[in-house]
């Protein structure tokens, strides 16, 4: 059977339904029927375009990671010196993680992990490359450039990461969205970028 294209139309808005009610029900509440009158085709189209609630899933996994590396892209393309260019990832990470949907898809991949340890493996993996590997990528060059003096690339961006994460998605997170930041997004990556530069800048006095 030939390959069926990621953005066949059809087989899009199944993945994108289904991607919904695996968020809103979890995976063990989530049945196909339903999905498949949402995308307008029959449960026999929707089983020839994935042959299990299993294959669905990972499917849907997968097409949340696509996006959110498209949200991330712009990150990828950052220029400028230091404080221009961390604040612009800082608070494109900060908006990221802020998203409810955001942590809806990691709530979900946390929850199903025990089934679907592979895919949650990759949707974890992919999150670390895309985002992790860009900010090491910019240490380096500004390291480079005597801007920051930075060791060990990878532990200084789990620093700077972890500053923005900590109060914008994992308090959400263990709290339900109960507990939320007080301080903006702004203001937290600029609070971030400051005690970064502080700890890393190099003077250019």
């Amino acid at each position: 059977m030939p390959r069926i294209p990621d953005d066949d139309p059809r087989r899009t808005a199944i993945v994108q339904h289904a991607r919904r009610s695996f968020v809103t029900s979890g995976y063990a509440a989530t049945r196909i029927e339903p999905i498949a009158r949402a995308a307008s085709v029959s449960t026999a189209t929707l089983y020839g375009y994935f042959p299990s609630k299993d294959d669905l899933f990972a499917a849907a996994i997968d097409d949340a990671a696509q996006e959110f590396s498209v949200k991330m892209e712009r990150v990828r393309t950052a220029s400028g010196p230091a404080r221009e260019r961390l604040l612009y990832f800082a608070l494109a990470y900060a908006e990221f993680l802020g998203d409810t949907f955001v942590r809806s898809m990691f709530r979900l991949v946390m929850a199903e992990r025990p089934r679907f340890r592979d895919v949650a493996m990759q949707f974890f993996e992919r999150g670390r490359r895309d985002f992790g590997g860009p900010l090491m990528s910019a240490l380096r060059d500004l390291s480079a450039a005597n801007e920051l003096r930075v060791d060990k690339p990878s532990w200084a961006a789990g620093q700077l990461m972890g500053m923005i994460e900590h109060p914008v998605f994992f308090m959400p997170m263990v709290t339900g969205d109960e507990v939320k930041a007080q301080r903006s997004a702004e203001q937290i990556a600029e609070d971030a970028v400051e005690t970064f530069l502080a700890r890393y800048g190099v003077d250019q006095g």
